[in-house]
């Protein structure tokens, strides 16, 4: 008799749309726009970049819709490779995720909210790296009483996030007008640097859409929500990250979104002023605190299924008796997040593995075709378009990597040699830990 405790189903519908929302909205948009103005030559350039990669994510997201309609369980990305490819697959998902990606983004992202924690209450630039590790504290600690309290604050978090972004939107469209014709506008002082150059800091804005999958198991009918919550999700996202695009060329135009570093504080400062930016900066700072909440509770149900599974240690398998949450592994995540926050490597080390990301991700995408093969087409949710948007999907991933691969082979390299050294730790490990998964 099995009398170990499981995860409970306790994500509503709406908590599982947020949860998308909040792994997808951290501080890209408020930063990256300036880059991707940088390489693209006009306005509606930038605008069809942004919804392309939009589109592009959208298929992804209906592609684990699916995925999950299959397999409502904990673990998501890693359960998927494990069974259509083996445990090697899976555990070098795992080992990247614990060892850059999550753990990496975390540190990274908790950084961006100290930077704007400290100016909006004007606190000395020695009190950013306790305010980040400070950061890191509280998300796990509020997500070790169980998901249905992280779940409320979560919801939180990106309904603050939200209006945050409306807020932007409202400002750049009503207060600054967009019918002046720079929203479209080319700008002749700039020349795109090519598709692959423009998307990858778009991609990067839009990675996180499949954290929802890793917590299926705790999703009340996981079969109709997941679908529902990871489309609901995701056009949210995608009408926000326009709307605020288009504030920004409103405000300042394809040349002055290139130059800012900040667009999002530039827009609310010439709009509404100090006041502006300050209510802009802690947006910002809430939005990457919701962030780093949702990457480290997806990351610690993968962990807690590889340790259940043999693939990792077993003291993260266990679930708290009460609470039913993963805390030994969220604890185990936290830890490493912070370690790579102290030691101020968790920058480098994530442009080494961010390509890795979306390559998890396509390889997610790509084991649709064995449960296709072996189980069927019998399933509650099917990803329409099958198997055209699937394939589509991953080659432009594919390409995508490739290209970053061509481009800069330095971090590309140094991001697969990360990868490829689990594999003799996965070596060692099935030896020392003889356990088949089941």
């Amino acid at each position: 008799m099995n009398d170990k405790p499981g995860y409970v189903r306790s994500l509503r519908p709406w908590d599982a749309a947020l949860v998308v929302v909040g792994g997808i909205i951290g501080g890209g948009i408020f930063l990256n726009p300036g880059v991707v103005a940088q390489r693209t030559e006009s306005g509606l350039a930038l605008l069809l970049m942004w919804v392309a990669a939009g589109v592009l994510t959208l298929i992804g997201a209906l592609c684990f819709a699916e995925l999950g309609a299959r397999r409502p369980h904990a673990g998501g990305t890693y359960v998927y490779l494990r069974e259509a490819f083996g445990p090697l697959a899976g555990f070098l998902f795992g080992w990247t995720m614990l060892l850059v990606i999550y753990s990496g983004s975390s540190a990274a992202v908790a950084t961006i909210f100290a930077s704007y924690a400290s100016s909006l209450f004007g606190l000395p630039p020695s009190l950013a790296l306790p305010l980040t590790v400070g950061a890191l504290v509280f998300v796990s600690g509020i997500n070790l009483f169980g998901i249905r309290l992280g779940a409320q604050i979560q919801n939180l978090f990106a309904v603050l996030k939200l209006l945050a972004v409306a807020a932007l939107v409202v400002c750049g469209l009503f207060f600054a007008g967009a019918g002046d014709g720079r929203v479209l506008a080319a700008d002749p002082a700039r020349h795109g640097v090519g598709f692959i150059g423009a998307a990858l800091p778009v991609l990067f804005a839009y990675s996180g859409f499949t954290y929802l999958n890793n917590l299926a198991g705790e999703v009340r009918d996981p079969q109709r929500t997941l679908p529902r919550a990871l489309t609901l999700g995701m056009l949210l996202v995608i009408g926000a990250y326009a709307l605020v695009n288009v504030a920004y060329l409103a405000v300042l135009g394809h040349a002055g979104l290139a130059a800012s570093t900040a667009p999002a504080a530039d827009v609310m400062q010439r709009v509404a002023g100090p006041v502006g930016a300050k209510v802009i900066a802690l947006g910002v700072a809430i939005s990457t605190l919701g962030f780093c909440n949702i990457t480290l509770v997806a990351g610690a149900r993968v962990l807690q299924v590889m340790g259940e599974d043999g693939l990792f240690f077993r003291m993260v398998a266990p679930l708290h008796p009460r609470y039913r949450t993963p805390n030994n592994a969220l604890l185990l995540l936290a830890g490493w997040s912070i370690v790579l926050a102290l030691s101020g490597s968790y920058g480098q080390l994530l442009d080494y593995a961010t390509f890795g990301d979306w390559l998890a991700c396509a390889a997610g995408v790509a084991t649709l075709f064995w449960y296709r093969r072996r189980d069927g087409a019998d399933a509650s949710f099917r990803v329409p378009g099958y198997p055209w948007l699937p394939l589509l999907f991953i080659g432009v991933v594919a390409w995508v990597v490739i290209v970053t691969m061509r481009d800069n082979p330095h971090n590309a390299g140094i991001g697969a040699l990360i990868m490829l050294s689990g594999v003799p730790v996965y070596v060692v490990w099935r030896r020392l830990f003889r356990r088949t998964p089941s």
